[in-house]
């Protein structure tokens, strides 16, 4: 059951990250990815200010399971994580959280942009 949940948090962990990187994209997501990159904002920077900077529910929840299937030494990041587990290497942390708040940055303004700046560039 562990397994299952572990694998469970991996592809929704992806998932969320895949969306919120793109989801602003389309038209018919935009709304949803809005909607999206504030929990993640809220996650990150608010409820941050009490479990530390960054902090994600479904990292938390994951490192709990990951833990009872006796992983050690989990990094504060799911991001990092992945990312070394893919390339095999131990990637810096200091540049995987670089680059992950450069691109969050970057969807924010895009999904900012497509549901309030586009629609009125277009409605005039």
């Amino acid at each position: 059951m562990l397994q299952i949940l572990d694998v469970f948090f991996t592809i929704l962990h992806i998932a969320v990250i895949g969306f919120n990187l793109l989801g602003w994209i389309w038209e018919g997501t935009r709304s949803l990815h809005f909607y999206c990159i504030i929990l993640t904002a809220t996650s990150w920077f608010i409820v941050g200010i009490w479990y530390g900077f960054g902090y994600c529910f479904i990292t938390d929840l994951q490192w709990q399971v990951k833990e009872k299937l006796g992983e050690e030494n989990l990094p504060n990041s799911f991001i990092k994580y992945f990312a070394d587990k893919m390339s095999g290497e131990n990637i810096n942390a200091s540049l995987i959280d670089t680059l992950t708040l450069v691109l969050f940055c970057f969807a924010v303004i895009a999904s900012v942009y497509v549901n309030f700046f586009k629609k009125r560039a277009v409605a005039n």
